[in-house]
């Protein structure tokens, strides 16, 4: 497969996708209209599967660029700081006159969450498609599609976007995340023959193939175009599938505190083995290590740390029973 020799050759990710400005407020074991419910934390975070997938990339170490959209508001600006801090380059991200995108996610105890979402900014975001400019491609061997179905400016123009992608050079990837039009299929279709790796969850797999086994689901994508499928399977880790392998990586035995960002902690994860020359499965198990860091911080991220450090933490880390 020879773009995984491409990844390997450079390590900068040029990552597009949704910015946003996440409150979580934990734990809260029901929602019920009625009295004030006293909660442990309250807090603001970076979120996004754009930023936190960015983000992530670079606590790991790899240069990575985000495009995407901010309102000129005060949460646009600590947006822009906390993703400059960490690492990310963020020069090509666009102010915007539009509130900047905001989420609220409600925690319970055992990390599930439930989200009441603003569009915002992502309603303006990508209104002229991406340039793929020597400017904004310098450094990147890989482009990485953090989040479409939301931004309509990249919706409408996905299947483009991934073939300027590849003529620039770049190898592509794609995480799916939730449709709210619920077209699924028919907007991933034309995507697919244009993407190197494609990040779904399990829910996400069952919309977009109607179907619920791994393998079916698989064949689904595979026959259309896609290169590698990698499924994430939450607490039970990922499998990965290309026309003529499969892979099963279970997951790290770790308690979650808090599940926001988990997929886009795993694909950070994926695609930072990529870089650095791993082989599928090993690139699977890193992954899977990424995310269950992530899972035990509150906040999208917050617990990832450098690719040595987490290669460290799974060498004695226990592997969750199948």
């Amino acid at each position: 497969m020879g773009y995984l020799n491409r990844m390997a050759s450079h390590r900068g990710v040029l990552c597009s996708g949704n910015l946003v400005y996440d409150t979580l407020v934990s734990p809260v074991e029901e929602l019920h209209w009625g009295p004030t419910t006293f909660v442990d934390c309250i807090e603001c975070h970076t979120g996004g599967n754009g930023a936190n997938t960015a983000r992530a990339l670079a606590m790991l170490g790899v240069p990575v660029r985000l495009t995407g959209a901010v309102g000129s508001d005060s949460h646009g600006e600590f947006l822009l700081d906390a993703l400059a801090r960490s690492g990310v380059d963020i020069a090509f991200i666009e102010r915007v006159d539009v509130p900047t995108s905001a989420t609220v996610a409600i925690v319970n105890s055992s990390g599930e969450r439930k989200f009441f979402h603003l569009m915002g900014a992502s309603r303006e975001a990508f209104r002229n498609g991406i340039q793929f400019t020597t400017e904004i491609c310098l450094g990147m061997s890989h482009y990485h599609l953090a989040s479409m179905f939301v931004l309509p400016g990249l919706r409408s123009r996905c299947p483009q976007i991934l073939i300027q992608a590849r003529a620039a050079g770049l190898s592509t990837s794609f995480d799916t995340n939730w449709d709210p039009e619920a077209s699924w299929m028919q907007t991933l279709a034309p995507c697919l023959p244009y993407i190197d790796v494609l990040f779904m969850n399990e829910e996400e797999a069952r919309m977009v193939t109607g179907s619920v086994s791994p393998v079916e689901i698989a064949k689904a994508v595979l026959s259309r175009g896609l290169r590698t499928l990698a499924l994430k399977m939450g607490g039970r880790g990922c499998a990965l599938y290309t026309q003529d392998r499969e892979f099963v990586c279970p997951a790290f035995e770790v308690r979650a505190k808090d599940t926001t960002g988990a997929g886009d902690c795993f694909a950070a994860g994926f695609l930072a083995a990529m870089l650095e020359g791993a082989a599928l499965p090993e690139a699977g198990r890193f992954a899977n290590a990424v995310a269950a860091m992530s899972v035990q911080q509150t906040g999208a991220g917050n617990g990832v740390v450098s690719l040595s450090e987490t290669k460290k933490w799974m060498s004695a880390a226990t592997i969750r029973d199948r």
